[in-house]
């Protein structure tokens, strides 16, 4: 069984990428389990992450605040992505960008599945000197 990490809700997470040179039906590589938010990681990269992750309905990640753009499309049910207050419901085929340094939820009022994608790199240009 994948590791369980528990915070405010129990989270099951796989750090492995998946096989290269493989076909994938990403829908069919992550599976719900309830009262849970599971994370399966297609590709980990220190510039960078794909994962695909399943809500549980009622299940939810905390307000955070991250310093990389995250892109976000729905592949299965729909979820409340809250960015800066607003929220915006996505249904299967709809997709956001959850630019850096906003604050943002994410929510199941129905159980869903999202691709998320982490860009990291192309922040090493912005220092915090720099900043007029």
């Amino acid at each position: 069984m994948d590791n369980i990490l528990t915070s405010t809700i129990p989270m099951s997470s796989n750090i492995q990428e998946l096989e290269k040179a493989k076909t994938h039906i990403i829908f069919e590589i992550i599976e719900y389990i309830p009262n849970s938010v599971v994370i399966k990681t297609i590709i980990k990269k220190t510039t960078g992450n794909i994962s695909a992750v399943s809500f549980d309905s009622g299940e939810a990640l905390s307000e955070k605040i991250s310093p990389f753009d995250t892109f976000i499309q729905i592949i299965d049910g729909e979820a409340v992505v809250v960015i800066d207050r607003k929220a915006h419901k996505l249904a299967v085929g709809e997709s956001i960008i959850i630019p850096a340094h906003t604050r943002n939820i994410i929510e199941a009022k129905v159980r869903f599945k999202m691709i998320s994608t982490v860009i990291k790199s192309g922040y090493e240009e912005v220092s915090l000197d720099g900043i007029s």
